[in-house]
Order: C-alpha cells, then sequence, then structure tokens
C-alpha cells in the first residue's frame, strides 16, 4: 500500500485529536470540499487504514483497571482457530497476536483486581491447547497508542 499524501495526513490527525469534527466540520477546517473529505474518508476505510468510527472505550472507566498481557504457549497441531475461538468468548481478552520468540499467542486482557486476573487466567488456560502462560501485569500506561506520528511520518514518506 502507498502512503497517504499530506491531506490525508492532516485529516487523519483532525480525526484522531476531535473525532467528533465530521464530515463538514473537516472540510471548513481543511479548507476543502465536503465531497473531497467524504471521498478520502471512503478510500481510507477501503484501504483498512481508517479500521473503525467506534469510541475508544477505557476499560478502566467499565471497571477494569488492570491490564496485563499474557503469552500462551499452544499445542500446535490444533492451529489457531480453535484457541482464538475460546479467547473470544472471554469478554476480558481485548487483543490477540500470533508471536515469534517463546510463545505463540500474545493476549491482552484486562480485570477488575488481581483476584480476577486469576480467575481470567484460568478461565484462558481452561481451554486444553493452552500449554504455558506467562502473565505481566501493566503498571502503569506511559505512553497510549499512537499513529499520529506513524501517520507523519508516511506522508513525508510518500513526498520524498
Amino acid at each position: 500500500m502507498s502512503a497517504v499524501d499530506s491531506l490525508d495526513a492532516r485529516l487523519l490527525t483532525l480525526l484522531a485529536e476531535r473525532p467528533q469534527v465530521g464530515v463538514l466540520g473537516a472540510s471548513r477546517e481543511l479548507g476543502v470540499a465536503r465531497g473531497t473529505v467524504q471521498a478520502r474518508l471512503d478510500r481510507l476505510m477501503h484501504r483498512g487504514v481508517i479500521r473503525s468510527q467506534a469510541p475508544s472505550i477505557d476499560p478502566a472507566a467499565l471497571g477494569y483497571p488492570v491490564t496485563a498481557f499474557a503469552t500462551l504457549a499452544i499445542q500446535q497441531h490444533d492451529g489457531h482457530d480453535a484457541i482464538l475461538e475460546h479467547l473470544r468468548g472471554i469478554p476480558e481478552v481485548l487483543e490477540v497476536h500470533t508471536i515469534t520468540g517463546d510463545g505463540d499467542l500474545m493476549v491482552r486482557v484486562v480485570a477488575r483486581d488481581n483476584p480476577d486476573l486469576q480467575r481470567v487466567i484460568d478461565l484462558i488456560v481452561r481451554r486444553g491447547t493452552v500449554t504455558r502462560t506467562n502473565t505481566v501485569i501493566a503498571l502503569a500506561e506511559i505512553l497510549p497508542r499512537r499513529t499520529g506520528p506513524l501517520v507523519q511520518e508516511s506522508a513525508r514518506a510518500e513526498r520524498r
């Protein structure tokens, strides 16, 4: 996929900073036609650059202040499908990634407190395909998930 251009970068930055701005507000803010903003949004959505327009939800505000990352080693003969289906059934599982290294999957989970984290881990390993886990608890989020600098770098790369 090609990088975004400077208008795409400005639009993405605006939407990240003020997601409620809307198409008309973005067109006014960026000094371009409403149709241009809509076409750019449609293209960025189609390319998968913008994955969702859903709100960003804070698990801590929902009563889940504990975040942990669990590395799972799984039995390889079953592949990922069975364990993925199992993990989808656990509401506290927020993300699952295949990884390299000692484990097979990296799972981001949340819990109400440490005893609840133990309950979540027990749910995860209940599936017989998990052979080993290693869990670390996040103490504080010091740099939240961000994409702004990446958007800007992508636009700069396009200009080169």
